[in-house]
């Protein structure tokens, strides 16, 4: 996988990698311009871009889609879909989900499933999470991934809610309705995982974009 997602960055040794969430966030135009700049942009199910008529926000590139089975499609999900790469997490599987995508999907776009042993699992060991009842969110997932494919690459974290919030039960989308935190995630541990990267000297840098 890691070798398909160095197909599809800028650059053959990407610098810079960001992982956008789907936290409400207000115009940034320096948040923006550092997503934009990256060598790889992640983003995760029912994301949005910004529009050129639209105030800058969170950038308007992207180059990998990170996304579960019961994603909600907005205006961005297939926006240039035969440029990117579409990366199917699938923790579920591991609790019999059956293996379908939405009906609604493109019959043209192929996904590439996520394999739970290399990411799914030494993730959820990562957080001490019990593998029978709980695994990370789609977000935590897609930042584990873009930081371990770039170790060395300078990280761009931004739209993560949890990391201010760790005790919130239901999300808000910057596109599209609430919904309620799923009982099988521990935010706050993945908040604070997340947080320890921007302190460790073992990768490249961790930034939050906020």
């Amino acid at each position: 996988m890691a070798r398909l997602i160095h197909a599809y960055a800028d650059d053959p040794q990407p610098r810079a990698v960001a992982v956008v969430g789907n936290q409400p966030l207000p115009p940034d135009e320096r948040r923006a311009k550092a997503i934009d700049a990256c060598d790889v942009v992640f983003r995760v199910n029912g994301f949005v871009c910004d529009e050129p008529e639209g105030p800058p926000t969170v950038g308007s590139r992207t180059h990998v889609v990170v996304f579960n089975r019961i994603v909600r499609a907005t205006p961005w999900l297939f926006h240039d879909y035969r440029d990117r790469l579409y990366l199917l997490v699938e923790p579920r599987r591991m609790h019999k989900e059956p293996t379908r995508l939405p009906h609604w999907w493109p019959h043209d776009l192929g996904a590439v499933p996520v394999s739970n042993r290399e990411v799914t699992l030494p993730l959820s060991a990562a957080l001490g999470l019990d593998t029978d009842a709980a695994w990370a969110t789609t977000g935590t997932m897609a930042a584990w991934i873009a930081r371990t494919t770039f170790p060395d690459a300078d990280l761009y974290l931004s739209g993560f809610s949890f990391l201010d919030d760790p005790e919130q039960t239901s999300w808000r989308h910057a596109s599209g309705d609430s919904c309620p935190v799923g009982k099988e995630h521990h935010i706050g541990r993945e908040g604070r995982l997340l947080s320890s990267w921007t302190e460790s000297t073992e990768t490249g840098n961790t930034y939050l974009l906020r």
